[in-house]
């Protein structure tokens, strides 16, 4: 396995420690994505910081991911190299997704998410 999923009250955090989210990583990465949703997970937050590359099997893993926690929670990437994201950028996915530059910053926006769906702490 080339990413460790890392689970919070409110999140999880999954470490990709591989340098090419590509097919040989993308099947994986969306079934850790539907378990995480099956758990009971309700945001996300991707730790892009060992990625280099990305090709289109790794962007639509990052989009299932992307459709499976947005409706209740967060799905944030963060820590995205810069050649990774001209690749979001050309793809436009960057208009989708939310990208943050720190885990603080994604973290915050987990917890700013919650508040605005009605999820935070004593609802």
């Amino acid at each position: 396995m080339n990413f460790n999923a890392d689970k919070y009250d409110n999140y999880s955090i999954v470490k990709i420690s591989d340098e090419k989210v590509d097919s040989s990583i993308a099947p994986e990465l969306k079934s850790e994505f539907m378990n995480l949703s099956q758990d009971g997970v309700k945001s996300i937050i991707i730790d892009m910081e060992d990625v280099k590359y990305v090709d289109s099997s790794g962007l639509s893993a990052f989009l299932v991911g992307n459709r499976s926690f947005t409706d209740n929670g967060a799905f944030v990437l963060y820590n995205v190299t810069d050649h990774v994201m001209k690749l979001i950028s050309i793809s436009q996915l960057d208009k989708v997704m939310t990208i943050l530059p720190s885990k603080e910053e994604a973290v915050d926006y987990v917890f700013m998410t919650e508040i605005e769906k009605g999820q935070g702490a004593g609802e």
